[in-house]
């Protein structure tokens, strides 16, 4: 049996002191991955059906084959997972600002690094997600002005509750606009939240791109015997993105 706790890693950051830690949670005889940004919790390995369903909701509007892809924060790694369970995936970018997520990915000390590492289509760059996404040069350092199939984000807890206030401009119309001009035609941008919609950023979302939506993930909690709901947002442009 696993340790009942453990600290797998602890590092300062820029934005606070970033840790990993593993637990055995016994009432579901599981081991469970938490990463805490201060006393914050991030993420977990416990709860994962609405990372997963960005990839799959956001993939699920494409059409056709050899699909070039970005995803906007590691962190444990199910959406990045579940975007390379696509056959029709040809290529995958995952942006974190955080340099000690990508190590632990890459050197095996969470559980899908593996996996992750080793697939030739995925590639990790640490980098500012929401300064590259707004630059004119765009999200592959390796190529300038780059057009992706889709651009799925998970990085803030929702449009309105980041994790640095550095971040609030990409929300806005012109930080969308900027991101949408990474997307190829028809392209698709996906937003993870931890809220349920907000009707006045889906409103946005619908000013920036040709079509907008925000779709509802409920999934039971076995610890509190309930279900919680959390968000995904999906916008696609035929064009480039509409003028802001």
């Amino acid at each position: 049996m696993s340790l009942l706790f453990e600290e797998l890693d602890y590092r300062p950051t820029p934005i606070g002191a970033l840790s990993l830690r593993r637990r055995r949670e016994m009432a579901l005889n599981v081991d469970v991955y938490e990463i805490k940004l201060g006393e914050e919790f991030l993420m977990t390995s416990l709860f994962t059906a609405s990372e997963i369903a960005l990839a799959n909701l956001g993939i699920g509007d494409l059409s056709g084959q050899d699909l070039d892809i970005v995803v906007g924060g590691l962190g444990l790694g199910y959406t990045a997972e579940a975007v390379l369970d696509h056959d029709s995936v040809k290529s995958l970018i995952v942006v974190d600002a955080l340099d000690a997520v990508i190590d632990w990915h890459e050197t095996g000390l969470l559980p899908l690094g593996p996996k992750l590492s080793n697939d030739p289509r995925c590639r990790f760059v640490h980098g500012d997600f929401f300064g590259l996404a707004t630059s004119p040069q765009g999200l592959d350092p390796n190529q300038a002005k780059r057009r992706f199939d889709a651009i799925l984000v998970d990085i803030d807890h929702s449009p309105d509750f980041l994790l640095d206030a550095a971040n609030a401009p990409f929300y806005q119309p012109e930080g969308l606009a900027k991101c949408a001009q990474h997307l190829k035609p028809n392209g698709v941008f996906g937003l993870w939240s931890n809220e349920r919609p907000d009707d006045a950023f889906t409103a946005r979302l619908g000013d920036v791109f040709d079509e907008a939506r925000a779709e509802l993930v409920t999934f039971h909690n076995p610890l509190q015997n309930n279900t919680f709901t959390q968000t995904v947002y999906l916008a696609r442009t035929r064009s480039a993105g509409k003028n802001v």
